[in-house]
């Protein structure tokens, strides 16, 4: 009885807490949204620090701190050296993501400038004005700014629109710029419809980038399944702490378990590397 009476204690305790809390966050939100109005609020010091902070400093250095903690933890420097060594490493696999989005976000501009042409196309215009307000419109995918520069003088200037337009399709992910390319030229050359060849030229495009979604998805569980594989030996770790085995010292401040860390490093690294590379090539056929 005594149990049920606390137990409903701490339950009307937690409503009226909870309810109070809402009411306190509205009236602060209610007066901060007013006091806005008027009275912006000012970044303070330590806001435009840590803003400028995560823009300096990338997730690779949690490899640094990870390692460092484990080298507290095991009374080594050998963690923060591997923590160290891993910084490169991660900095470079941040890049690569990097560099994959911003190649995915350069396709999908370049479908977006094929189907604003053909409207403007369709609309009347003629197919430089319509490529000049399509590139003025949006990012459009054309790349580097010299390369936008080279499209949109040519199309302003009457230039080899094709050739600028080839130029722009070397940038990773404007591929698709060639197809363009090749429509602007049949269209100026043969009098062919320039809107039709891009229509078609980005229904081909879209069908392309949603069978690589496809396959990304299908291979989700497989990238997924190596990196889970890959911490299973830190979780071996975590459950010989949990056992009293100390882990950590066997490893850190004895031969053979230097030897057997070094070994099983090596074998780790070379199996991550060799599922991710199967992962990979699968993804590029």
């Amino acid at each position: 009885m005594n149990t049920s009476m606390w137990a409903s204690a701490l339950c009307a305790g937690g409503a009226a807490w909870l309810i109070g809390r809402r009411n306190h966050e509205a009236r602060r939100a209610h007066s901060l949204f007013a006091s806005e109005v008027s009275h912006p609020p000012r970044p303070r010091p330590w806001h435009r620090i840590v803003a400028a902070g995560r823009g300096r400093v990338g997730h690779e250095w949690w490899c640094l701190a990870a390692g460092a903690v484990v080298s507290l933890l095991g009374e080594s420097v050998v963690p923060l050296v591997v923590g160290a060594a891993g910084v490169p490493v991660a900095a470079r696999v941040r890049r690569a993501r990097d560099a994959g989005r911003e190649r995915e976000r350069r396709g999908e501009a370049v479908i977006a400038l094929c189907g604003e042409i053909a409207g403007e196309v369709r609309a009347g215009r003629q197919p430089g004005e319509s490529l000049r307000l399509a590139l003025d419109g949006s990012d459009a995918g054309v790349g580097s700014g010299a390369a936008r520069s080279a499209v949109l003088a040519a199309a302003q200037f009457g230039g080899d629109v094709p050739e600028a337009l080839r130029q722009a399709a070397k940038e990773p992910g404007a591929d698709g710029l060639l197809g363009l390319a090749a429509c602007w030229r049949v269209a100026v050359d043969r009098g062919a419809g320039l809107a039709a060849g891009l229509e078609r030229l980005e229904a081909a495009l879209r069908a392309e980038r949603d069978q690589r979604s496809d396959l990304r998805a299908q291979l989700a569980g497989a990238r997924s399944t190596a990196v889970m594989l890959a911490g299973l030996p830190v979780l071996g770790l975590l459950m010989g702490s949990a056992l009293g085995a100390e882990p950590l010292r066997v490893l850190l401040h004895t031969g053979a378990g230097l030897a057997c860390l070094a070994a099983g490093g090596v074998l780790e690294c070379a199996g991550v590397w060799w599922a991710l590379r199967i992962v990979r090539g699968a993804e590029d056929r």
